[in-house]
């Protein structure tokens, strides 16, 4: 699962509202500032591909589900574009269970590469040190 900005903003922010104990103002807060540093870097990555890999993302399943193109990004915004996202993987999981039944191995594969090309796409990356 790759979080979604508001979910990675709410973490840094739970993470920085409550002020540590002062036994805690140390190496634990610098520690907690490192790694709210991060999920920023993350939400800011988020922020620049999600829309984009989301509406790719929605396009490519409606593509290969039979009768999915009711399931439309009319509203793109990120909880739209997620909600029509979980029901057309909903589809997908169905027929991709099905394909496995029937021992359909072109549609098979066909699946495990979008899944592949899926996950590609909403990779988010660790940043270098230096």
């Amino acid at each position: 699962m790759t979080p979604t900005a508001p979910e990675l903003l709410h973490g840094c922010v739970a993470a920085l509202s409550v002020p540590p104990a002062r036994e805690e103002m140390g190496a634990f807060f610098a520690g907690t500032v490192a790694v709210v540093a991060l999920l920023e870097v993350f939400a800011a990555q988020e922020c620049a591909t999600g829309s984009a890999a989301r509406v790719w993302e929605n396009a490519a399943l409606r593509d290969i589900l039979p009768d999915a193109a009711e399931v439309g990004d009319g509203d793109y915004s990120l909880d739209a574009l997620d909600r029509a996202n979980a029901e057309l993987r909903r589809r997908l999981i169905r027929l991709h269970a099905a394909a496995e039944a029937t021992g359909d191995t072109a549609l098979d594969r066909r699946i495990l590469a979008l899944y592949r090309e899926m996950a590609a796409r909403r990779l988010l990356h660790l940043p270098t040190a230096g």
